[in-house]
């Protein structure tokens, strides 16, 4: 551990530099979701893939229906049945109709069409509301139509191929997999995609004065929320998080620990036991973990120059060198660290071109002047008013109130060299989603 004081930039860059995108793997669709695609996906084959209907009617020949009217309706031989998914379709000839289904395919010789609505439903009465299943059409498939408005060429049809075209390019690489993305792959019939796997971070808190949440709290112990902050955080993030709830001041145990967890992690965070205490067990236990073979490795201790947050480690660990980041043990520290430095890295692991949150500029509503410390880059807690272009501070600047990080949904950033802004001065903020 130097005296050097890192700025936030430096430790960033630092941290960025180490982190690699994960290796691509071969994922099923459902695995897929909110992974990075490594490939242009082309569409093989033309969506839809053959003319169908947009509605529930009847298939009919243009020429048969054309000056039709509820006075002078025109009566069709109604030959057949075509429900989406029919195989065998049966041939529409002058003076023919074919009952179908909205998404079943076009017959041969049918060139529009009409609507059941068009139609008396094949019942010899008037309009008809809806279709009937063929179950319950007395008539079957057979009998006659009267059809009451005439219909266009290609009335009611969606042509093949007007969604896609076979040899399009469907997907872009790089384009992150969700919902809407997940079905274009199923409908082009592709079960399995090549991405970047959503990367296993698993976070460790510590301390022997943590208790489960649900459990009795005995004297001076206090509840693990880094642990439950910081899953949810890697997991808003993209990634797959694992918690390891808090492990007691022993660095023998948070060794084993860390070590058990190597086999599962693309990256470690641990929260707490970072700073100059006596008990500061992370120090003591991952000083000496080094990397024996990697120039570099290990885990170094630094001091940042930013409020809260000052106390950082960063490392590499374990025979495959697994990124280590030890984040402070206050909840708002290490929330502020995971967000500036531990989701950048998430995602950089799966490989996205853009790894920052969104900024913004704001003027700052406030009664008095916030103070700042110099040489400090400080991050508030504030809400911000997109609207009005506006941030307001919530909570002090005390890196233990996690109630007012629940209200905030952007942090405040106040540059090294200010040490005092004015109400409504304009300053930057970070915006948390």
């Amino acid at each position: 551990m130097s005296n050097t004081i890192w700025s936030v930039d430096e430790h960033l860059e630092d941290v960025l530099a180490a982190v690699e995108p994960l290796e691509p793997i071969e994922l099923q669709l459902p695995d897929a979701q909110g992974c990075v695609l490594v490939e242009d996906v082309t569409v093989p084959l033309a969506l839809p893939p053959f003319d169908n209907s947009s509605m529930d009617g009847y298939a009919v020949r243009v020429a048969d229906v054309a000056g039709a009217s509820e006075e002078f309706p025109a009566v069709l031989t109604v030959i057949g049945d075509v429900a989406a998914g029919s195989g065998e379709l049966p041939s529409v000839g002058p003076g023919e109709a074919a009952r179908i289904m909205t998404g079943a395919p076009l017959p041969p010789g049918a060139e529009a069409v009409v609507p059941v609505e068009w139609t008396d439903g094949g019942t010899g009465g008037g309009a008809a509301t809806g279709m009937r299943a063929a179950s319950d059409a007395p008539e079957g498939a057979s009998g006659e139509v009267r059809v009451h408005r005439p219909a266009e060429a290609r009335a009611h049809v969606r042509a093949r191929g007007s969604d896609v075209q076979a040899g399009d390019l469907a997907l872009a690489a790089g384009t992150v997999l969700g919902p809407p993305q997940i079905g274009l792959l199923a409908a082009i019939g592709r079960g399995t995609v090549k991405v970047r796997p959503r990367p296993r971070v698993v976070v460790v808190s510590t301390g022997s004065e943590l208790v489960q949440p649900g459990e009795k709290l005995g004297e001076g112990q206090i509840y693990d929320s880094n642990s439950f902050a910081l899953a949810a955080a890697a997991r808003d993030a993209g990634a797959i998080a694992y918690r390891v709830g808090a492990v007691t001041d022993d660095a023998e145990t948070l060794r084993a620990t860390v070590e058990d967890q190597l086999i599962r992690a693309d990256l470690l965070v641990t929260t707490g036991g970072v700073s100059v205490g006596a008990y500061d067990v992370v120090k003591e236990a991952l000083s000496s973990v080094g990397d024996e073979d990697e120039p570099g490795g290990g885990i170094d201790f630094r001091k940042l120059a930013m409020q809260p947050g000052k106390p950082q480690g960063f490392g590499s660990i374990g025979p495959d060198h697994t990124p280590l980041l030890a984040l402070p043990g206050n909840p708002v520290s290490s929330y502020v660290s995971f967000e500036l430095f531990v989701r950048p890295a998430i995602r950089t692991l799966m490989g996205l071109p853009d790894v920052h949150r969104p900024r913004a500029r704001a003027a700052l509503r406030t009664d008095k002047a916030l103070t700042s410390p110099a040489a400090r880059r400080q991050f508030l807690r504030g809400t911000y008013d997109e609207g009005a272009s506006a941030v307001t501070p919530v909570g002090g600047s005390g890196s233990h109130l996690i109630a007012a990080l629940a209200q905030a949904d952007c942090l405040i950033v106040i540059p090294e060299d200010v040490t005092s802004v004015e109400p409504g001065s304009e300053v930057e903020v970070v915006l948390l989603g």
